[in-house]
């Protein structure tokens, strides 16, 4: 599905981008992380990376043009996919502009009301820069700077964490950083009060009381010079002639990396001709500088701590007591939020059967017999379960406060365990595909979620959910909803036990299946129904190739 890019707000006060460089054509490839263009906004040219894969299939504002802030900048999407409607303007960002508009008004509204501040020469108030076009709030992951520390034009500030990734935001400004209204790990919504710059010593208690709001006339002004003084810091300078000192390679060639891994190498005394860049054509960017080791410093640094009687520090005395506290990553904080308001807003209940996989087993060995296929039990799970939601039409639906909305189509999510968290990446159309194009789709998003190559349209639009910890040994297990889902199948390991088969105790092998239904949308008969009809397909696999 095709996604639309629009022109993003860099700074705090653009309203309207310059395109001043394309470094995509239409038909090339787009991989998440590359850089789109360059963007000129009212205080700076600033790089403009992908949050989406897929193909360039349109650009809407050309090299050189100007455009307003949320117009249509591009769309990518799947290679000669048809993007008329998105073109004519019938696309879903239009609803979110709505949206957002409209909380910009309420916003507006807000302000006017707020008591009139006046600023003091040369201070600016920094507020939460909205940093993709999708970002409602952010969170502080790391401040570089500190209260009184001297900030230059081009410093980087912090790094704060969207809804898609965790990007540096540099200072327009010059002066002294007065004070922080986000610590780090807090979150606070776009255009909240995020710091002031100004000259040192000025008092802005006023302006943090009144939350960073002013006069319009006021706002305007401290926005267009955020950072006005104080070049003069030692540290800062020294900082700044690190990291530059780093932009050139033994053989006079140009070293591209991002300002925030500078500033890292310069910090650790870690020369970037040495750094190999994972970025776009090369760019070293933060995890090359912070993965670098050198070749012999670790061995020469370990001796030293020998010598000096300093190992001690490598060990913790018996019986000693210690915690450390990780800050939650911004997909932790999504799992936590969506989870949490699932599991306190939806009435669940769940509801348990077991399955004999004898001929399941069997089937598979069979159909894994045949050059070039792989088939797991999960991917025969999936493919029973849009069988089922066929002929259980009520599973396959969305609660909201005014309707019930049933899916005509059937999306099945499958829940998958990444480094960070989880993922649930969606098959399309899932009652359509074979047994064979289930489990090559599976491998494939599974494969990009873990490598964190997969794209949001990927993970969205999902009707019914399968989580699967049987390869963990674990034979029952309740899930939480993934909402708007009505339902979620949680599939438990095969087992070899004793059973009855036609009145004897005969080895057999049984997989246990617990059903957690939304109780607003699906009733305890309608989940027992699907059960039963996903036994059915399950225990005759042939009913499943047809």
């Amino acid at each position: 599905m095709a996604t639309v890019v629009n022109m993003p707000r860099l700074s705090d006060t653009m309203e309207e981008g310059v395109v001043a460089k394309w470094l995509k054509n239409v038909g090339d490839n787009i991989e998440e992380g590359d850089i789109l263009a360059e963007i000129e906004t009212d205080k700076a040219t600033m790089e403009f990376e992908s949050f989406h894969e897929g193909v360039l299939l349109h650009i809407g504002v050309q090299e050189g043009e100007t455009s307003p802030v949320d117009t249509l900048l591009a769309i990518i999407g799947e290679k000669d996919e048809d993007i008329t409607a998105l073109l004519s303007g019938d696309t879903a960002p239009a609803k979110t502009e709505e949206k957002e508009e409209s909380n910009s008004n309420s916003s507006e509204k807000t302000e006017t009301t707020s008591t009139s501040v006046t600023i003091p020469d040369g201070v600016q108030v920094i507020t939460m820069p909205r940093l993709s076009d999708t970002m409602t709030d952010g969170t502080v992951a790391t401040w570089l700077k500190k209260k009184g520390d001297a900030v230059e034009e081009g410093d980087i500030l912090a790094e704060i964490e969207t809804d898609k990734a965790t990007m540096e935001f540099e200072s327009f400004y010059e002066g002294t950083l007065l004070y922080i209204g986000t610590q780090e790990g807090e979150t606070a919504p776009v255009d909240s009060l995020l710091a002031i710059i100004g000259p040192e010593g000025t008092d802005v208690e006023a302006i943090v009381a009144n939350g960073g709001a002013t006069s319009t006339a006021d706002v305007k002004e401290e926005k267009t010079s955020e950072t006005t003084s104080t070049k003069e810091e030692p540290k800062t300078e020294a900082s700044n002639t690190s990291a530059n000192s780093t932009s050139t390679n033994s053989n006079g060639g140009r070293i591209f990396a991002s300002p925030l891994a500078k500033k890292i190498a310069a910090d650790k005394g870690i020369n970037l001709a040495d750094v190999n860049g994972s970025g776009e054509n090369g760019r070293i960017i933060k995890k090359d500088v912070e993965n670098y080791t050198p070749a012999a410093k670790p061995a020469v640094a370990n001796n030293t701590a020998e010598t000096s009687g300093a190992t001690a520090m490598n060990f913790v005395a018996v019986g000693e007591e210690k915690s450390e506290e990780v800050k939650n990553s911004q997909m932790r904080k999504a799992i936590a939020k969506s989870l949490g308001n699932s599991k306190f807003s939806a009435p669940d209940f769940s509801l348990n059967i077991e399955v004999d996989m004898d001929n399941a087993m069997a089937s598979r060995k069979t159909i894994n017999a045949i050059p070039d296929t792989k088939v797991s039990f999960n991917d025969m799970v999936v493919k029973a379960c849009a069988m089922a939601l066929q002929k259980h039409p009520q599973v396959n639906t969305s609660w909201s406060e005014a309707n019930t909305i049933y899916h005509s189509h059937i999306h099945v999510g499958v829940a998958v365990a990444v480094a960070d968290g989880l993922l649930v990446p969606v098959i399309k159309h899932t009652n359509q595909l074979s047994l064979t194009q289930i489990g090559a789709g599976v491998r494939d998003l599974a494969g990009k979620a873990r490598n964190k190559k997969i794209a949001p349209a990927e993970m969205q639009g999902s009707t019914f959910t399968v989580s699967n910890l049987g390869m963990f040994g674990i034979e029952n297990f309740n899930s939480i909803i993934n909402q708007p889902n009505s339902a979620i199948l949680s599939v438990g390991a095969i087992v070899e036990k004793p059973v009855v088969k036609n009145g004897q105790i005969v080895v057999g092998n049984t997989m246990k299946l617990t059903l957690t239904c939304d109780h607003r949308t699906v009733d305890g008969a309608v989940g027992a129904a699907f059960l039963q009809t996903l036994k059915t397909f399950i225990e005759n696999p042939v009913t499943m190739l047809a």
